[in-house]
């Protein structure tokens, strides 16, 4: 596994060993930022400067991938131990700017609000519409952010009409913005 785009490209990424963590693909990263910065809802300005946030972190590699091409800072929410490792190993690696809280992504602490977060939690257990809860309840979701979210390619999408879909074998790609708190 590597940082497939930025400065930072063709960088290895340290992994857990087992199935416990199921780091995104790399082609699918690709998928996903070719998307994301050709999207007439996304663009460069979509990543650019961004605070990014990256929840079930795992290795960390989507929002390494956004730090490497020009996001400003990212946070990390990871509570599994091995993959805690591999991140901080990584983010060290990238000497990226960023922040790493161990814990548990559906009860988060206070965060600064983020314009571009990531959510690839376990495939099948509905976890998505849970965490975008508790990240709107601590104020982490910045006006209008592009949610991304990662789930199996048979699980329903947790939300309404996403902006975009894609399938990449088994991993489902869902975009949507944050709505305010009604």
């Amino acid at each position: 596994m590597r940082i497939v785009g930025g400065a930072w490209r063709g960088r290895s990424l340290a992994a857990p060993a087992g199935r416990a963590t199921r780091p995104t693909a790399d082609r699918v990263r690709q998928a996903l930022f070719d998307m994301l910065l050709h999207a007439p809802w996304g663009g460069r300005t979509a990543v650019e400067g961004a605070r990014v946030l990256d929840a079930f972190a795992g290795t960390g590699a989507l929002g390494l991938e956004a730090l490497s091409r020009g996001a400003g800072h990212a946070t990390f929410i990871e509570c599994a131990r091995p993959a805690l490792a591999a991140l901080r190993a990584n983010v060290a690696a990238c000497r990226a700017s960023a922040t790493i809280l161990a814990g548990d992504a559906l009860d988060p602490p206070p965060i600064t609000p983020c314009a571009l977060v990531f959510l690839d939690p376990p495939y099948g257990a509905d976890l998505v519409a849970r965490c975008v809860a508790a990240l709107q309840r601590v104020g982490a979701l910045a006006p209008a952010a592009l949610l991304i979210a990662e789930i199996g390619r048979a699980e329903a999408p947790p939300f309404g009409p996403p902006l975009a879909e894609r399938v990449h074998g088994a991993a489902r790609l869902l975009v949507w913005r944050s709505r305010p708190i009604a």
